[in-house]
Order: C-alpha cells, then sequence, then structure tokens
C-alpha cells in the first residue's frame, strides 16, 4: 500500500509539476514578448524617413536603457532583405548597441516574430522582429528590438526553485500521510491478531474485544468459523464417546466368555464382532459425512446419483421392479457419496422389505424449499407407532432377514449433518412404506 501510494504519488506531482512549470514558464516569456512588442511598436511609430532616404525617430525612445552602451535593451531599423552594415546611413541602431549589429532573421509582412539569439556571448537576446514599410514609402524596413534574457531567466529559475521546494514539501507530507494512514488504517488488523493471540493463549473461543466496523464483518466470520471448529470438535469427540460406549459392552462380553472357557466361545466373538462392526460402520459414516461437508458446498445430480444406485441394487434383487421419476435437473446441496449411501440404503431397504415393486420420485414436492425425495414399496410398511424407533440404532421389525439395523440410522445422521431430514409415511399409491428425503438445494 505505501509503495503504491508513493509510486502515484511521485508520478501526480511530476506531471503536474512539469504542466505548472510549463504555464508559469509560458506565462513569463509571454509577459516579456509584450513588452517587446509595445516597445517594437513604439519604435515604428517614431520613425520617419528623411528627404534623403535615411531613416530617422521623430522622438527619442522613453526607455533611458537604449541610449546606454551595453545595457541589455537595444534596437536596430534596416532596409528589409539586405545585409546590415553599420557604415550604411540607412542602418539606424540604438546607442545600447554601440558598435554592434543585431543578426536579424527572415521575417513575415507586418507580422512581428519572436525567437532567442546568441551573438553577444554572455548575454543571450529575445528579439522581437518586423517587417514594415513607412507612410508615404514603398521601401519595406525591418524594426527590431532585442534585450536580454537574464531578467526573464531569473524570474523562470525562482519560480522553478519556489515550485521544486513546494512540491518536494508537498510530497513529504503526503508521503507521511501515507505512512500514519496505512498505521491507523490498519491497526485494527493488529487488534485482530493480538485477540487472535489472546484465544489461542487463554483458552477462549470468541473474539469479544470492541473493533470498528470495518472489520466487524471478517470479526464475525472469524468468530463463525470459530464456532464451525468447535462444533466439529464436539462432534468427534461425541462420535469416539459413542464408540467407545457401543463397543464396551460386547468387548465385555467376548472378555467374559473368554475368561470363563466357555462353551461357545467362539459364536459369541462372531456375535459380538459384528455388532462391534456395525457401530464402527455408523460412526465412520457419520465421520466421513462431517468430513466432507466442512471441505465446501457441494452439487450433486439427485437423478445421476439414484440411477447408479438402481443398478447396483438390481445386481442383488434382479426380480424387483424400480421405477424412478420426477426432475432431472434437481441438485443437492451434498457430496456424491453420502448421498449414494443414504439412496443407497433406502432403494435397497425398498427392495428387501417391499413386494417387489420400488417407485423413486426426485423432487416430488416441487414448491418445497428443499429437494424432497420419495422411496416407496409395495410391502408390509411400518406400523405409525414404530416409525421414530425405526432409526435407532440395530433397531430392526424383520429379523428374518439379514442386516445390520443401520441402514436407517445412517441416514437420518448423516441427512441431518447436511441440514436434512428423513421421516416415514404410507405409501398412497404402492400401500407400503414412503419415506421422505428432504435435502438441501444446491
Amino acid at each position: 500500500m505505501i509503495a503504491i501510494s508513493a509510486i502515484w504519488i511521485i508520478v501526480l506531482l511530476l506531471g503536474g509539476g512539469l504542466a505548472l512549470d510549463r504555464t508559469l514558464t509560458n506565462l513569463v516569456q509571454n509577459n516579456f514578448d509584450t513588452q517587446l512588442n509595445n516597445n517594437l511598436t513604439a519604435l515604428i511609430a517614431s520613425a520617419e524617413i528623411q528627404p534623403g532616404g535615411e531613416v530617422w525617430l521623430t522622438r527619442p525612445m522613453g526607455d533611458q536603457r537604449f541610449m546606454e552602451p551595453n545595457s541589455g535593451l537595444y534596437y536596430q531599423i534596416s532596409p528589409s532583405g539586405e545585409p546590415v552594415d553599420l557604415n550604411n546611413i540607412d542602418v539606424l541602431p540604438s546607442r545600447s548597441l554601440w558598435d554592434e549589429a543585431l543578426e536579424l532573421r527572415t521575417s513575415a509582412k507586418d507580422e512581428p516574430v519572436y525567437y532567442d539569439s546568441r551573438q553577444f556571448r554572455g548575454e543571450p537576446l529575445r528579439i522581437a522582429q518586423r517587417d514594415t514599410t513607412l507612410p508615404g514609402r514603398d521601401t519595406m524596413w525591418t524594426f527590431a528590438v532585442a534585450q536580454s534574457r537574464a531578467e526573464i531567466d531569473e524570474q523562470i529559475d525562482r519560480i522553478r526553485r519556489i515550485l521544486v521546494l513546494s512540491f518536494v514539501i508537498l510530497g513529504l507530507g503526503l508521503m507521511v500521510l501515507v505512512l500514519l494512514q496505512s498505521y491507523v488504517g490498519l491497526r485494527p488488523l493488529r487488534r485482530i491478531r493480538t485477540a487472535i493471540q489472546h484465544i489461542r493463549t487463554s483458552g477462549s473461543n470468541r473474539v469479544t474485544d470492541p473493533l470498528p466496523l470495518e472489520v466487524q464483518p471478517l470479526v464475525q466470520e472469524l468468530n463463525m468459523l470459530l464456532e464451525h471448529s468447535e462444533r466439529q470438535a464436539e462432534e468427534a469427540r461425541t462420535h469416539a464417546g459413542n464408540l467407545a460406549h457401543a463397543l464396551k459392552t460386547p468387548l465385555t462380553v467376548v472378555n467374559n466368555a473368554a475368561t470363563a472357557h466357555a462353551t461357545d466361545l467362539a459364536d459369541t466373538v462372531i456375535r459380538e464382532a459384528r455388532t462391534m462392526r456395525r457401530h464402527v460402520d455408523h460412526h465412520l459414516a457419520r465421520a466421513r459425512a462431517v468430513g466432507r461437508r466442512a471441505v465446501g458446498h457441494a452439487q450433486t445430480s439427485v437423478r445421476d446419483s439414484a440411477e447408479a444406485v438402481r443398478r447396483a441394487v438390481e445386481r442383488l434383487y434382479p426380480d424387483v421392479r424400480f421405477d424412478i421419476d420426477g426432475s432431472h435437473e434437481a441438485k443437492v446441496a451434498i457430496e456424491r457419496q453420502d448421498l449414494d449411501e443414504i439412496l443407497g440404503n433406502l432403494i435397497e431397504n425398498a427392495a428387501k422389505y417391499g413386494g417387489g415393486s420400488v417407485f423413486v420420485t426426485i423432487d416430488a414436492e416441487p414448491d418445497d424449499r428443499r429437494c424432497v425425495i420419495w422411496v416407496e414399496d409395495d410391502g408390509m410398511g411400518i406400523p405409525e407407532e414404530k416409525r421414530v424407533e425405526i432409526f435407532d440404532r440395530g433397531a430392526r421389525l424383520d429379523t428374518g432377514k439379514p442386516g445390520t439395523g443401520l441402514g436407517l440410522a445412517i441416514v437420518r445422521d448423516v441427512a441431518e449433518i447436511y441440514g436434512g431430514s428423513v421421516d416415514l409415511a404410507e405409501s398412497e399409491d404402492l400401500g407400503g412404506l414412503l419415506v421422505r428425503l428432504s435435502l438441501p438445494r444446491s
């Protein structure tokens, strides 16, 4: 910020300084040329041709310097287009020229021209020159007034010194202002750094220090991030505690059976190992969902996931008829793997416990703010009083078929992690179970 501001200030001051220098220099020079033109006009007005053909002045020039040798102010009248010869009676120089003659350029008729000359060593001149005729004569005469540039050069140098000094002071002042602005403007960030350091050293979980309004959005986002991290850590602790609690009982049973040298030790180990496997799968599913949710907002096509699950389940239940209907464009804010796992559990359960028909309707309720997916079957359904406890881990109503009793629990937990929900009802079309899955739209 300081470097960019410094470069910008330098560019602006250089540009402004050069423009102001050019403007003031031209103004001083134009005033100087105006004075020369006034003297030139007075010279032409005072000139008159004598009967012998030579030129003379009817009245002397008003500035006394024209009479003082080498005074720095000169005039000269000579025939136009002819070399200047001081011995020629037609040439009328000022006394200030003494024994010198002005070296003139060709000029346009009745139009004054201004130019610089260095014919006098150590004395640069500014010359105003004009060719014109005098009343009653056809001869063209060249009138010239010259003045030393010492005065104008001194004025220009003085102006430039003032400009340089003023712009240097202005630039330094602006740089100091930029430094102060950067220091004061970034102070809230230093306060945020101190607040974060305080969080790390004191164990606090929020930035509560009063800070300017400009950084409040940053503080709010930081507090939300801390809250999110805290919630994830709490979820991880909860998962670890739940898993430890779930594994404690099977491990105790196995340990007691082994200690007592039970005759059915092998069957006990297999049974309890299955139980532990169910708990591990359940908590791993939740942990994966939480981890993928933290990565960012996903976009998954419901149709693509449902078709992929249908192809997989068809291999397990070739006699079941699957029908997928509804929106082809619906997308939900959930990772593809998690959506596959949710739909896989629901569609497989419908195929396993249904009567041979499974209907999936995508975006069944288009007016809902969330994407609603229906999974219906033509089985026996679930009694209304059992529709809540069926989501408990290990809960099963039909124990005659293989399963772990964790499918609906995983569906509920993963859906809730993403801000969705799942509930059960009776299918009006098929008469069996209707699973209503609601997931946030992407």
